[in-house]
């Protein structure tokens, strides 16, 4: 028999309609047509606005009935559309009314929330016509792409390595030699170095769709202009960037997208997105009406009493997450991702707005961390938080995590930075950074691999300024050195920025290596940021977000010129993967639980089994002991002393011997050893370990 849904009921000049499925929200193609729903618990009407591709005005507007209304969802099927070719959106008639917290404006066209695909910036950089009556627009997208036997990789935290990127970032210099520069297709030519690297996880910066265009402007000194270029203010959740995707002129960034996740896949690396469900690019007050202010304000916005926007965000307005109607999208929006993508993870930028309520009080138990901790189909994906927001909410330690959640470890990166440098009072810290956290995590039963380790992110220095600059050096920002983070706990090794002196570069290059080790040596899941590899600089810039320019863009003669911190990275990377001992997914237990003679962590100094606790101690060494992991025993000697030191190396069990895996106080090639390969130590009893300078043995 004939289905009888596929027959209109109702009609509106020349189209055929029929009343729609609430659920889901967005567009949905059914038989011979496209159903369309949309929220707005506010709104006194609704009207469905049609263009075709890239048109200057709709060709056609078509008022949802009064009986397509249920409840708050108003939905309808549009029948004989060509739905290929087809830009959508919304007029709201509402109340306009800042102070009730209402901004309905009917002559302004609203885009989906639920959009998979938007245009009006399909290619990067070119300037729009800022007069186009809708600026951002929802189109169709078609899952049709052939994933073959692809599935998120699910590899477990403790064996995980994150290499955080940015997608245009990573491929845009003129030395990459990609074919399509700056896009996802560009990564794919990579995959190799990657792979060389030893990386086994990427985290992208935000790739949904956002406007480069926003705020930017014409820097008052060098005429540059300046971008919105790391994203963080989205415009859509669902839809890739087109302006990412070499294909993104022809609408086909989601299949662009898909197949570089494909590839990595296939090489063992997952993919981790950046996302950010904290505000929207519509801004305060003054912004631009994109979607949500002029759908249901109320309903998405923290508002103050007076309807201001809550600004816990930093950016301007404050999505009003543990609304369960936000709550609802952002887990649409992370299913969407995990089932469409394959998406392995995400990091949630600012997330402890996730778990405030709608007048920004934390809440004990917020319901959107809790309902993505136990979601069914975000069941096996790593969800990380950055525990901390602008509104003075830090979370690190204590961010309600349901036995799932990962966090950004900002104690990690401030507490290796003070370390590296050689200040005093951070050797009884560094024992419990090392250990993964355990003073912040384990009293509350968190694994170390709660902790993501990093000691540089997009935000801030990288590592190569990180030991060439005292002080960030912004003034290209156009804001009068005004922005960034002021603590950096960095230091110039004494010259502030380029220098030729030998002795300066020498120490920055093992600076540089010190931390790398103490990164992959560390328990938890380390994170490394892109060009850090091969000694990328931003010029002393601790926050380039506003440059589209070389500045952040990843010179790819750097790894040849840098070929020696390239191979330490990847060699640094090898030995953990190769040493189950650095990749506990339990706490370490202090005590001999195997019967090896050994704990499965010991502390020494210069002294074997006396460390050196005192406030100007700038020495730490450990010992792992290989029985409690099923692996070899491992010794770290640190020293941060402006002075070489002697130390007193601790007995091996009887037919083993010290093999020496690393130490950066060597020059290149004597640096690091091939992991399986390292040669015997001559003395089995002590070493002297150079100024500023990390030994790694190996007892087999």
């Amino acid at each position: 028999m004939e289905r009888i849904d596929i027959h209109p009921t109702h009609r509106y000049q020349n189209f055929k309609l029929r009343r729609g499925k609430p659920f889901p929200f967005g567009v949905t193609l059914v038989p011979f047509g496209v159903n369309f729903s949309i929220f707005s618990s506010y709104a006194k009407s609704c009207t469905l606005v049609l263009f075709e591709k890239h048109a200057a005005a709709p060709f056609a507007e078509i008022p949802f009935p009064d009986e397509f209304r249920l409840g708050n969802a108003f939905s309808m099927v549009v029948f004989d559309l060509d739905y290929e070719n087809l830009e959508y959106g919304y007029r709201m008639d509402g109340e306009f009314n800042p102070v009730a917290g209402h901004w309905f404006d009917k002559t302004k066209i609203l885009l989906d929330p639920y959009a998979k695909i938007i245009g009006g910036r399909d290619r990067w950089g070119i300037p729009p016509n800022w007069q186009d009556i809708y600026q951002h627009r929802a189109r169709i997208a078609f899952d049709d792409f052939d994933w073959e036997d692809d599935r998120p990789l699910e590899i477990p935290a403790q064996d995980l390595i994150i290499y955080e990127m940015h997608v245009r970032g990573f491929t845009n210099h003129p030395t990459s030699g990609v074919k399509h520069p700056g896009t996802f297709a560009g990564i794919r030519e990579k995959i190799p170095v990657l792979k060389e690297l030893g990386i086994n996880g990427i985290e992208l910066m935000p790739i949904y769709e956002f406007d480069e265009f926003e705020n930017s402007r014409i820097h008052p000194d060098t005429g540059e202009l300046l971008v919105n270029y790391w994203g963080y203010s989205p415009v859509g959740f669902f839809a890739p960037k087109a302006g990412y995707a070499s294909t993104g002129k022809w609408g086909m960034q989601v299949d662009e997208l898909k197949t570089l996740i494909k590839d990595l896949h296939r090489v063992g690396i997952e993919v981790i997105l950046d996302v950010v469900f904290n505000h929207t690019a519509e801004g305060n007050e003054q912004g631009p009406t994109i979607s949500f202010r002029g759908l249901d304000n109320k309903t998405y916005y923290m508002l103050t009493p007076e309807g201001y926007y809550f600004n816990f965000s930093g950016t301007g307005n404050t999505l009003n997450c543990n609304n369960p109607i936000v709550r609802n999208l952002v887990l649409d929006c992370l299913r969407y991702w995990a089932s469409e993508y394959h998406i392995d993870g995400f990091r949630f930028d600012l997330a402890t707005i996730l778990g405030r309520d709608p007048w920004g009080k934390p809440l004990s138990n917020p319901p959107l961390l809790e309902s993505l901790a136990f979601d069914p189909i975000l069941a096996k994906c790593k969800l990380i938080a950055e525990a901390w927001d602008a509104g003075g909410l830090y979370q690190v330690g204590s961010f309600p995590a349901f036995g799932r959640w990962s966090e950004w470890n900002g104690k990690y990166r401030d507490c290796i930075r003070k370390f590296l440098k050689g200040d005093e009072g951070c050797v009884g810290e560094m024992a419990q950074r090392i250990q993964g956290s355990p003073d912040l995590y384990a009293h509350s039963g968190r694994p170390p691999t709660t902790s993501i380790n990093f000691i540089t992110a997009h935000d801030g220095f990288t590592l190569a300024d990180l030991f060439s600059y005292n002080h960030k050096h912004n003034h290209d920002n156009g804001e009068h050195n005004q922005d960034g983070g002021n603590d950096n706990y960095s230091w110039n090794c004494g010259a502030e920025g380029w220098t030729d002196d030998a002795n300066i570069l020498n120490l920055r290059q093992r600076l540089m290596k010190n931390a790398i080790a103490i990164l992959t040596l560390s328990q938890g899941v380390p994170m490394i940021l892109m060009g850090d590899e091969m000694g990328r600089s931003q010029q002393g810039n601790n926050n380039a977000y506003c440059h589209d320019n070389e500045l952040n863009w990843l010179d790819w003669q750097l790894l040849d010129k840098n070929a020696e911190l390239f191979h330490f990275f990847k060699t640094c990377i090898a030995f953990r993967h190769a040493h189950s001992a650095l990749r506990n997914a339990a706490h370490f237990h202090h005590t001999d639980r195997m019967g090896s003679g050994y704990a499965d962590i010991s502390w020494h100094g210069t002294k074997a089994w006396s460390a050196d606790w005192s406030n100007s101690s700038r020495v730490l060494a450990f010992l792992l002991c290989g029985k409690h992991a099923q692996d070899d025993y491992i010794y770290v000697a640190m020293n941060m002393h402006y002075s070489p030191l002697d130390f007193e190396l601790p007995g091996l069990p009887s037919g083993l011997q010290w093999h020496i895996f690393a130490n950066t106080g060597c020059p290149h090639p004597h640096d690091i050893w091939q992991v399986g390969k390292e040669p015997l130590l001559a003395n089995q009893t002590g070493m002297l370990v150079g100024d500023r300078s990390i030994v790694i043995l190996v007892g087999k």
